[in-house]
């Protein structure tokens, strides 16, 4: 376990993924988000905005500006810039598109308020969805050589590049993740933790080894932490709302209270009627551990 800072922090930086309060405006999702008492965002532009209908060379200083100023009079942080593309796509043409698009967000991320452009590590296969060909050797080398030439970008304009391991995908573990950072020798490469990712139906009655090993590896590295549920339906597991599940917090939160305060906790797949509920809950269990 890494070691203690000594500071506790009863405060719970508590924010959201912007996408799950649905169909509002950019002028509008600021203000909501500053009803419910929430101090930050993680932003997919597409997804919370589809009618700007973003694509390649679609972002400027002024959009970027002018969405980040709506969320900072609101006192609304853009916690993460998310840009969640298929960065080893088997098509060469649309991998190219996907890393581009994800470097456009690193050249305009300070316009936003943003220090952080996030996505997972992809799929071998066009369509996403579980196959044990992301575990071949072959794939991670390909994230490798993905994450190398976004990083690369991130060190020109002071950006960070947050990688979310999944059990799904060629980062699938806390060992991968670890394996990535010490093959990209960068401090522009950083982590962003979503504990359930790394479960599945066979290994979710490990939570705290897991959760643990990821702290010991690189829990220094970790920049911003996802909160969502889970439970086991029909032997699979099911993502449901933030209070409704399974996950260990204690675990979590035992970790970020006191190594990593004021960090940005982003609640993720908690929807209307849910999400007040879960801002509770996400307190109550950050208060007394």
């Amino acid at each position: 376990m890494a070691e203690s800072c000594g500071i506790e922090v009863v405060f719970v930086n508590l924010g959201i993924r912007a996408h799950d309060l649905e169909h509002l405006s950019i002028e509008k999702l600021p203000e909501e988000v500053f009803k419910k008492g929430l101090s930050s965002v993680q932003l997919a532009i597409n997804k919370s905005f589809p009618e700007l209908n973003l694509k390649n060379g679609s972002l400027s200083s002024g959009l970027a500006r002018y969405i980040g100023d709506s969320f900072k009079s609101h006192n609304i942080q853009i916690a993460v810039l998310g840009c969640y593309v298929n960065i080893i796509h088997p098509d060469l043409d649309e991998r190219r598109r996907s890393l581009e698009f994800f470097k456009e967000h690193i050249r305009f991320a300070r316009d936003f308020g943003c220090s952080i452009v996030g996505t997972e590590t992809g799929n071998v296969h066009a369509k996403m969805g579980f196959t044990t060909d992301n575990f071949r050797e072959e794939p991670f080398l390909e994230v490798v050589k993905s994450v190398s030439e976004l990083v690369e970008e991130a060190e020109r304009f002071g950006v960070f590049v947050g990688i979310e391991a999944g059990v799904n995908h060629p980062v699938y573990s806390p060992k991968m993740m670890k394996r990535l950072m010490d093959e990209i020798k960068s401090s522009n490469l950083q982590a962003i933790f979503d504990p359930t990712n790394l479960l599945t139906e066979k290994n979710y009655m490990n939570q705290d080894t897991i959760f643990n090993e990821a702290f010991e590896l690189y829990g220094d590295r970790i920049v911003a932490v996802h909160a969502k549920d889970f439970t086991i339906k029909n032997g699979k597991l099911d993502f449901v709302p933030v209070g409704k599940g399974l996950l260990d917090y204690n675990t979590i939160f035992k970790f970020i209270k006191y190594n990593k305060p004021y960090i940005n906790i982003l609640m993720e797949n908690t929807k209307e009627p849910f999400i007040d509920e879960g801002i509770s809950y996400l307190k109550r269990k950050y208060e007394i551990v």
